[in-house]
């Protein structure tokens, strides 16, 4: 019998980036109408503008959660010295989210007076992959927030983040959903 290999491993996002974790939250991440799946194949273009996110929490709890979007791979896979560029945070999104309610306009940390429980609270804004040379892994990792007050300070700069640090940082354990996607330079685009 063939036993299939988890396609986090394969595309080293485990390893790379995150521990070996159990999943425990379904997460589907859409552009437009394309949901994302494990090295999918994106262009640029098509994920310009941030994605919706739908999540579904089946322990019926009032589960909150944050989602990092990284790309391990900057500027070029074979020489990653700005790994892990960050780009993009969102905090407080509900555990039972989906349709209409989830849309890419998440309120500004700056922009808030009381957080949005109904779509979460965007901490770092959405940056779409614009990969300057070769196949980049664009990787979205969903954590589980603390059930107490939960405060996170934005990061300063999108170089260098690092999601395992973050999240020890700031209590959030393990990641409960992770998946990627591939993109690379389109034809005829300009550099970053």
């Amino acid at each position: 019998m063939a036993r299939s290999i988890d396609p986090l491993v394969v595309g080293k996002v485990i390893g790379d980036v995150i521990d070996t974790f159990v999943p425990s939250v379904d997460m589907a991440i859409h552009y437009s109408t394309r949901q994302v799946t494990n090295g999918c194949q994106m262009m640029p273009s098509a994920t310009a503008q941030a994605p919706e996110i739908h999540l579904s929490d089946k322990s019926g709890g009032n589960n909150l959660y944050t989602l990092i979007m990284i790309d391990p791979d900057a500027p070029s896979p074979s020489e990653p010295t700005l790994r892990e560029w960050l780009h993009w945070i969102v905090t407080d999104i509900p555990g039972n989210s989906g349709g209409s309610e989830m849309t890419s306009g998440f309120p500004r940390l700056n922009e808030l007076i009381a957080p949005s429980k109904s779509c979460g609270r965007e901490l770092v804004p959405y940056m779409g992959p614009r990969p300057p040379v070769g196949i980049h892994r664009y990787i979205f990792v969903l954590f589980k927030q603390p059930l107490t007050p939960f405060h996170i300070t934005p990061p300063t700069v999108r170089s260098n983040f690092n999601t395992r640090y973050f999240a020890a940082q700031c209590g959030l354990g393990l990641p409960v959903a992770a998946t990627y996607l591939n993109a690379q330079k389109e034809p005829g685009s300009r550099r970053r």
